[in-house]
């Protein structure tokens, strides 16, 4: 069991990134736009992050500027594909380079590199030991001292089920998806909800992007590896759910932690750095049979 605890306290910290995204995501999904562009939105979010305390030295600041960039990438998609009725598949691609590229080039004008941002005298990011559950042998080694990004993902994702399920505007933004014409009949406008679930998964992508850059103190072009796209398997095989997502999120979380922990094995490197992504294409053949065996039945 003791050496399963850094896996298991690995995958917590792994996952948080991808939760955080895929509950953005759900929003977007949920209103019948899914947004694509999760994986630039991740990007831009850690570039800034990294920009702002690089000037400030505020991990506050780094995060709320991770938080605008997203969100304002965000909301260029859903101008885009709600104003302009642009085809919203396209636009997300755009997106995605578009914070590929501009990383780059905003890199080069203020650090002159080519991506590549190290931070100078960064601290590690702090860690929140929970009372009382850090005193439970084993289970306090694995819930307790995280970062507060870890414990805020969960909250979230928490205040997003009440939301999406519990409150007027959640009943809306699920009709979106379904019934838009009913609700446009009653004198909402669907795109509206559209908006705000673009605007809310650019506040999460955000808040996940920042994490990815301060954790390890610094920028590296494509620094986020599909999660943006590892998070919109996480929305299909978490059937659309919070707490399904929860789950995804820890699955793959898990998959990258033992990865890393094998390395020191004497097993093939590329095998080990394969297993993430064998586990993502699993998953989304189950995704994919799950859909078409719900499909037969309705």
């Amino acid at each position: 069991m003791t050496d399963l605890l850094p896996v298991l306290y690995g995958s917590l910290v792994i996952m948080t990134p991808l939760l955080l995204a895929a509950t953005g995501g759900l929003f977007a999904e949920l209103s019948g736009r899914l947004n694509i562009a999760l994986e630039g939105q991740l990007l831009i979010g850690a570039f800034f992050a990294v920009f702002a305390v690089q000037y400030t030295g505020s991990l506050f600041a780094g995060l709320a500027a991770s938080i605008l960039a997203s969100t304002a990438f965000s909301a260029l998609l859903a101008f885009v594909s709600l104003k302009l009725r642009s085809n919203v598949f396209i636009a997300g691609l755009a997106v995605n380079l578009l914070a590929n590229g501009l990383s780059v080039v905003l890199s080069h004008r203020f650090f002159n590199t080519r991506g590549l941002v190290a931070l100078r005298d960064f601290r590690a990011l702090p860690t929140v030991e929970l009372p009382l559950v850090n005193k439970i042998p084993g289970i306090g080694e694995f819930l307790s001292g995280h970062t507060p990004y870890v414990y805020a993902a969960w909250l979230l994702l928490l205040l997003s089920w009440v939301a999406i399920f519990k409150t007027p505007f959640g009943y809306r933004l699920r009709a979106c998806g379904k019934h838009a014409e009913e609700l446009a009949a009653l004198g909402l406008k669907p795109d509206t909800y559209r908006l705000i679930a673009f605007l809310v998964s650019g506040f999460f992508c955000g808040i996940a992007g920042s994490l990815i850059s301060l954790r390890i103190g610094g920028f590296v072009p494509n620094m986020t590896g599909g999660r943006g796209w590892i998070a919109l398997v996480v929305i299909y095989l978490g059937l659309r759910r919070p707490l399904g997502l929860l789950l995804a999120a820890f699955l793959f979380g898990l998959a990258e932690a033992v990865a890393n922990y094998v390395q020191g094995f004497n097993i093939p490197a590329s095998l080990v750095l394969a297993l993430p992504y064998m586990v993502t294409f699993l998953s989304m053949v189950l995704v994919s049979i799950m859909t078409k065996k719900r499909n037969s039945i309705v």
